[in-house]
Order: C-alpha cells, then structure tokens, then sequence
C-alpha cells in the first residue's frame, strides 16, 4: 500500500511558489538580495572600476578644485576618445581570449595614411580616411590567416605586426617625419573645437533614457514568457527615469563650458553599437562562447576560425579608426603618432573596465569606464604638476589591482558553478 508523505507541495503549490519567488524578485529587498548573491558569486560586472573611479576624483578634487570643472571634463572627453576607440577593439579581441599587441602602430600608421593622401597627394578627406580605414582591416585580415592556418600565436603576430607596421609608417612619412593637417578643415575641427548645441546633447540623452528602457522591458518581457524571475515594470521606468536625470544633469553641467564634444558622442555611439553586438546577436553570442571554451563552441557548430577573425578585424580596424581620430585631434601625422603609451593605455583600458584576460567575459563599455578611469589619473597629476613617471606607477597599479580583482572573481564563479 503507498504512502503519501504528509505536506508534500502539489504541482500547483510549486507554481505558486515559483510566481510568489517572482514577485518578491520585484520588490527593493529581492533586488538589494540578488545584486549581493551576484557579487558573492564573483559577478562583479562595472562595480570595481565604478569605486575606483569615485575613490580618484574625490582625491584629485580634494587636492585641487579645478578637477572636476566642466571646462577640465570637456578637455578630458576630447582626450578620452581617441585611445578609447582603440580600447574598444581591445574588448573585441580579448572576448575571444587572444591579443593585439600592435594596435598603437596601426593607429599611428592609419594616422600617416591620412596624412600622405589627403596633404601629400590631394586626395578628398573621406577616400583618405576610408582608405586608412581600410588597410587597417587589411592588417587585422593578415593576423587572422596567420593564427587560422598556421596557428601562429596572437602575442607573436601582432608583436611581429608592431615593428613592421612602425617601420611602415616610418617608412611613408619620410625624412620630415610629420605632415600638418589644414587647420579650418572639418577633420580637424572635429577633433577639436566641435561640440554638440545644448538642445541636440539633452536631446540624445533623452533618447538613450527611452532607449535603455525598452531594451530593459524587451529582455524583462521575454523572461516572464520564460517562466522566470523578472523585474516589474515600474521598477524598470524607475531606473530608467533616475539614469536619464542623472545623464541630463552631466549634460547641463559640461554645457556650461563648451558642451559635449562631437568626438566623444562618436566614441560613445560606437560603445553602444558594440554592446548590442555583443549581447543581442549571434556573433556576439559565438565571441563569447569561443572566449570561454573553444572546443565547445566548436562542438556546437559555431565557425570557430570566422569569429577569430571578424574578432582580429574588428581590433584592427577600430585601431585604424582611433589613428584617424588622433590625427584630427592633434592636427598632425607623425613619427610619434601610436607610440609612446597608447599601445599600453588601450590595453589597460579595456582591463581595467572589466574585461577578462581569460576571454568569455567582458563588456563594449568597459572600454569606456577604463578610459576614464586613466584618463582621470593623467588629467589629475598634470593639473597638480607632477612628473609623468607617476602617472606610469599610479597606471600601472591600477591595472595590477584590476587583474587581481579579475583572478579572485574567476575563482569565485568557478567555485559557485558560475564560470
């Protein structure tokens, strides 16, 4: 005879837990409860680089008031652009846990691409920028064929690639060494005086707040449809709705100086663009898979060899892109256009926003946070007047102490079945 265990849940019993489960998911307390279990588990996502960003501009606005002015902010979004772009490929091609350590060359030799058609042979802007443009992808093509055929190792290619593509851009510039860009032109006023009107920057704004709330009801809609926990809809147009007056608050604070550079609205868009790439595509799906175990990614049809290339392009193509941009900030194409500390700034960047050095996990906007982040110590130690050599250590340690939160939270989520 079969007994029934007393106070067994039934099938309806559990689907009502499973909806109650739900709703407390909604409230303040489930939010505040699983945001702990995500860090507890070693899903730390932007918080790291969010403190540490905090932490340097309260020192640097403690040591001097200049610090935080709108008119130093415009300066630093300007600067934050060029080598952000950059880091931004650096994202891409960390996703799929290889590296590219010739991006500051490509840019400096996009940069003299410029230069050499535009001034040198009269070539209109744009065919001399597509150009740069596109022998940057050329270059990213060449380390592709050279890691899916021969399996020559990313840091041997791309350090192989620095040299050559140095002494390329050496090679073009020539005994002069520099070509000047016209001042007056659009190239070059967009790298350095143009700025968006007020009505256009609160306006952008605004339609990012609306932006961010649809993509956030979307994904909150299709995990209700799933069965799963989710969050409500009025906490959603909270969040919204906060994020939007905060932004709007940053955008009428910098609009008291010049206003938000063009240039950086172009570095945030392209942020974006890489971010839905990333999370709402099949490609970015496949980096991310290839990133955290190839073999799986392999086993599960995915074309292992076209991601590591689209990944090697697309580094090296924004690489191009950030030459380009450096040129027009700078007004120039020269010798020392990618070398110096963009190849290790770009690189930092991405790390220190939040990207794996393992591969598999990583975000377009950590691109931007570490930007900031070393853009930030450059701009504090310069306003204090103190020599470069500790912006190299401050650098330096910040990145050490980004790797090291990086292990510890990887031990983390392998620890919790989360890797």
């Amino acid at each position: 005879m079969m007994k029934t265990i007393p106070n067994e849940p039934t099938a309806p019993q559990l689907l009502d837990r499973r909806d109650e489960r739900v709703r407390h998911d909604d409230s303040l307390a489930g939010s505040i409860r699983a945001f702990w279990d995500r860090i507890r588990s070693g899903d730390l996502g932007s918080l790291p680089v969010i403190v540490g960003l905090a932490i340097i501009w309260t020192v640097f606005q403690a040591l001097n008031p200049v610090f935080l002015s709108s008119a130093n902010l415009v300066n630093m979004l300007f600067d934050c652009s060029t080598v952000g772009v950059i880091s931004l490929g650096i994202v891409c091609i960390l996703m799929v846990g290889e590296i590219d350590l010739s991006v500051g060359s490509v840019s400096g030799f996009a940069s003299a691409l410029v230069g050499v058609f535009w001034v040198n042979q009269g070539w209109p802007v744009v065919l001399a920028v597509l150009a740069a443009m596109i022998v940057g992808a050329l270059i990213g093509s060449l380390y592709a064929f050279l890691f899916n055929r021969f399996g020559m190792p990313s840091f041997v290619s791309t350090l192989s690639g620095l040299l050559a593509v140095l002494g390329l851009q050496l090679y073009i510039l020539g005994a002069t060494g520099s070509i000047n860009l016209p001042y007056g032109s659009w190239l070059v006023n967009f790298g350095q005086i143009m700025v968006m009107p007020d009505p256009v920057a609160y306006l952008l704004v605004a339609i990012a707040g609306i932006a961010f709330f649809l993509a956030s009801y979307r994904t909150s809609a299709r995990r209700r449809a799933a069965g799963l926990s989710s969050k409500s809809t009025g906490g959603l147009l909270l969040r919204a709705v906060v994020i939007t007056v905060a932004l709007e608050a940053v955008a009428f604070y910098l609009n008291q100086s010049r206003g938000i550079p063009w240039m950086f609205g172009l570095f945030v868009g392209l942020v974006a663009a890489m971010n839905y790439a990333l999370t709402r595509t099949k490609w970015g799906r496949s980096m991310q898979a290839v990133g955290g175990n190839r073999e799986a990614a392999r086993r599960s049809g995915i074309n292992v060899s076209r991601i590591y290339a689209s990944a090697f392009v697309t580094c090296a193509l924004l690489a191009a892109t950030g030459g380009v941009l450096s040129a027009a900030r700078l007004a120039t194409a020269s010798q020392q256009a990618g070398t110096g500390d963009v190849n290790l700034n770009a690189i930092a960047a991405a790390v220190i926003g939040g990207t794996s050095l393992f591969g598999g996990r990583g975000s377009a906007y950590s691109a931007l946070l570490g930007i900031i982040v070393i853009q930030s110590i450059a701009s504090g130690l310069t306003l204090l007047d103190l020599s470069s050599s500790l912006r190299y250590m401050i650098t330096g340690a910040v990145l050490a102490v980004a790797v090291v939160v990086d292990s510890l939270a990887r031990r983390s989520r392998i620890s919790h079945g989360r890797a």
